[in-house]
């Protein structure tokens, strides 16, 4: 891509931005996650719709550029799944996911929670993990609706039984004076979320072990599957969605910690839960397209490392 140019030659299914580089995946990202496109109207999507089908069809109406192309392209992948072609209900997708999602962070993060507090917010986090994961599934391989209650209920087991347990251990420690269980009470969500994360990964896609996953050439033709890749997949995926709760979970704490300490909060405790909740928004809205950023969304591997297992 050419980064003098804001709008690149037009790519129907790509991106504008190279995705080789962390800069222009973040780039990207910060498009998906726009929330602009949920106030996008009936009449606006038939019109990106359909300026995307001329296009393809080689019937462009003279005079549209390249921006209106990409526009028109990043507001239908925002609300249109790409292999359905249904529209996404507005709280699961990837534009709506900080705007919908900030309330549960907030829950999450809420200091000295109890047991029910713990316990509701872990579950409608990854209930609402689970509606996004599944309104943006990959539709071309269809997936048993067993295996995605099974990640499910894997997921918030773990996350409410890690969540408690470690609150439990917490509120029993002698040794911790009251401040700082509060303060060590606070990062309780990301490990459960963390450990939640890996079980859903796990139990959705251990297929992929015995069955092996489609390996493309460099043209994005299918050459064979491969368990190796399979398995170097599951676990960069697994490791990946351990540490992307990181610094929506603990950059809120430790901020609030600073916060807390002003003279304002001090004077004003009333506004700690308004505060809170901007900080964790703020932190979210931030935090998130860094995060997902940092990995390639395909992995490289030299052909003697697999050929072995390409079937």
């Amino acid at each position: 891509m050419d980064f003098k140019s804001k709008y690149p030659p037009f790519e129907l299914q790509k991106s504008r931005f190279d995705q080789g580089t962390f800069y222009g995946r973040l780039r990207h990202f910060l498009d998906v996650i726009d929330p602009s496109t949920l106030f996008t109207s009936e009449s606006k999507l038939n019109e990106c719709k359909q300026l995307l089908d001329d296009y393809k069809n080689n019937k462009t109406p003279p005079g549209t550029t390249d921006e209106q192309l990409w526009r028109a392209q990043k507001v239908k992948q925002a609300i249109i799944h790409p292999d359905t072609g249904e529209k996404i209900f507005v709280p699961f997708r990837m534009s709506g996911y900080v705007p919908f999602g900030s309330p549960i962070v907030v829950g999450l993060l809420l200091p000295n929670p109890s047991i029910k507090g713990v316990i509701l917010w872990q579950w409608l986090n990854q209930s609402h993990n689970a509606c996004v994961n599944y309104s943006n599934r990959n539709a071309t391989k269809p997936t048993p609706t067993s295996r995605f209650m099974a990640g499910y209920v894997g997921a918030v087991t773990s996350a409410v039984s890690i969540a408690v347990a470690l609150n439990q251990f917490i509120r029993k420690a002698d040794k911790f004076s009251p401040a700082t269980k509060s303060l060590i009470t606070r990062f309780v969500p990301f490990p459960a979320v963390a450990a939640a994360n890996v079980c859903n990964v796990l139990l959705m896609r251990n297929n992929e072990l015995a069955e092996g996953i489609d390996v493309v050439d460099s043209s994005q033709n299918v050459v064979g599957t491969s368990k190796v890749a399979a398995k170097r997949a599951l676990r960069e995926t697994a490791i990946t969605r351990m540490f992307l709760p990181a610094p929506v979970l603990m950059l809120p704490p430790l901020v609030m910690s600073l916060v807390e300490r002003t003279r304002f909060m001090k004077s004003n405790p009333k506004y700690h839960l308004a505060v809170n909740a901007v900080v964790c928004t703020a932190v979210f809205g931030c935090a998130l397209p860094v995060a997902i950023a940092l990995f390639p969304q395909y992995s490289k591997f030299f052909p003697s490392l697999i050929k072995d297992s390409l079937s």
